[in-house]
């Protein structure tokens, strides 16, 4: 097979190898091999600067780490300004990828160099409102500047660990920036139906750019629908004040191509989750896009000044028909670390009783292939003393289920999105030290994660820097895994890939 590329960064490489001739996610290899490109600049910029670059540049690298994320940005030309930019403050021009000759050690620094790129958009969430933390920089910096030269395995091992420490520091000051701009999340019923008004779609994960549309359709007689990873602004007390923000619309990300052609509306993408539109979509000149996230095609919306003026969409959904019902009904979510905490004593008391006998965090990232409808089965197939722990889109598997309560505590608790992790694992925390117990793993907690990009990624290192061992990672382990690395991973935190429900379930000791 002819090779015109080489990516292997998410759960769809080709044949769970590598995309060799255009990525499964879309992008052609002209933009991969930029791409590629794009990420040996930036190794050039951080060691040619060091941590003493200026702050303009830090956070140049974090936005160009956050558009290489998958699904992120299509657009060759952003790619080409952000390799031009690199490369003037450099004065070094780079031709192609780097890959360390030994298969184990590039297997090591694809997951940390993974692990950035998801760090980096977390950083770029909190930045948005005004939560910054120069350390992040700095290790991010520190990181992609030795890189290309760290050649010894012991050190890697190390650094992979020290990534995951700063994926936990970056996901708590997300929280932090979250909770104190818009409230502690609250239990919340969201409408999955919709209203007979015009109404724009927003997708991604930005909620400072779900505000800033809202506050300025507020009176505009245009609702707002929230879809995939939007979901949880329903949750936060200062979105739900505005009563024009009424449902959310469609299900994963991976379905939008269909359900945009119903929405009938315009669609903000705030952040990755982009599914390139076919030629021939009804819904191609109702796209926009914001922030880091492109696509070739897409209106853009950009910040002048700070501030981003959004009537354009505005004024284009007052001549669009409302949306066509997918479903009806309501779904509950809400359940962050502080709204669980909060029913602590009723929870503590379920365990000890034995009526809560399990908690399964199924955390993570929705994705494509029809192996991931093993994460129906096996929520349904779960005793029913158990709970679902989850957040990112992964849950919407699962969270339209039937599944019921246990002494009326829901059976599947949603946190929020991907970085709402770091929740399910200050919830696991304070359980150990309610139960006085020297090790996390000693929980009455299994970890069964779903990943498909790179956000996951940071997200399984922030686990395993915490000490989580036990934990199955589908539908495959990331394809740029050796088989030394693999083993080490088993042998250490004996990491698993997903097996049948069946045998998941016995290995869970759930049958």
């Amino acid at each position: 097979m002819e090779t015109k590329m080489y990516c292997n960064q998410c759960e769809e490489a080709l044949h769970n190898d590598a995309c060799t001739v255009n990525g499964v996610c879309g992008k052609d290899y002209l933009l991969a091999n930029r791409m590629d490109v794009l990420k040996e600049q930036l190794k050039v910029l951080a060691s040619q600067q060091g941590v003493n670059m200026a702050l303009e540049d830090k956070r140049f690298i974090m936005h160009s780490l956050f558009k290489l994320i998958t699904n992120a940005n299509f657009n060759r030309e952003s790619m080409e300004n952000e390799i031009a930019k690199a490369a003037a403050k450099t004065g070094v021009q780079i031709e192609s990828a780097v890959y360390d000759e030994n298969n184990d050690l590039q297997a090591v620094k694809s997951m940390i160099i993974g692990g950035l790129m998801g760090m980096s958009a977390y950083h770029a969430h909190a930045i948005q409102l005004g939560y910054e933390d120069e350390a992040i920089h700095d290790f991010t910096i520190t990181t992609l500047a030795q890189l290309n030269d760290l050649h010894d395995l012991g050190a890697l091992v190390a650094l992979v660990d020290e990534t995951g420490a700063y994926g936990v520091k970056v996901m708590a000051l997300l929280d932090e920036a979250n909770t104190t701009t818009y409230g502690n999340p609250e239990i919340s019923e969201v409408n999955l139906g919709v209203q007979n008004r015009p109404g724009i779609l927003v997708s991604g994960h930005d909620l400072h750019d779900l505000e800033a549309l809202l506050e300025q359709s507020k009176d505009s007689g245009v609702d707002i629908y929230t879809h995939s990873e939007m979901l949880p602004a329903h949750y936060y007390p200062k979105l739900k004040k505005y009563d024009h923000l009424v449902g959310n619309y469609g299900n994963a990300w991976w379905q939008q191509r269909e359900e945009f052609e119903k929405f009938n509306g315009p669609i903000l993408f705030t952040t990755n989750c982009i599914v390139p539109p076919r030629k021939d979509a009804s819904y191609i000149d109702r796209l926009f896009s914001t922030g880091d996230c492109d696509h070739p095609g897409f209106t853009r919306v950009e910040a002048v000044d700070g501030v981003k003026d959004f009537s354009p969409i505005i004024e284009l959904a007052k001549t669009c028909a409302a949306p066509t019902e997918l479903e009806t009904g309501k779904i509950v979510g809400g359940f962050a670390h502080s709204q669980v905490l909060s029913l602590a004593d009723t929870i503590i008391e379920n365990i000890k009783d034995g009526s809560i006998k399990q908690f399964v965090v199924m955390s993570g990232c929705d994705g494509r292939k029809k192996e991931r409808g093993y994460y129906t089965d096996f929520a349904e197939s779960l005793p029913k003393d158990t709970i679902i722990l989850t957040s990112g889109c992964a849950k919407y598997r699962y969270n339209k289920l039937n599944l019921g309560d246990i002494n009326g505590i829901p059976r599947v608790l949603d946190a929020g999105q991907c970085n709402d992790s770091y929740s399910l694992a200050v919830i696991a925390l304070k359980l150990k030290e309610v139960f006085e117990l020297a090790d996390i793993n000693e929980l009455p907690i299994t970890y069964n994660i779903a990943w498909y990009e790179q956000k996951a990624v940071i997200v399984l290192l922030a686990l395993l820097h915490l000490g989580v061992k036990n934990i199955k990672v589908g539908p495959t382990l990331p394809s740029y895994l050796t088989p030394a690395v693999a083993e080490f991973l088993i042998n250490n935190y004996n990491i698993s890939g997903m097996s049948t429900v069946e045998a998941d379930l016995e290995y869970f000791g759930l049958n």
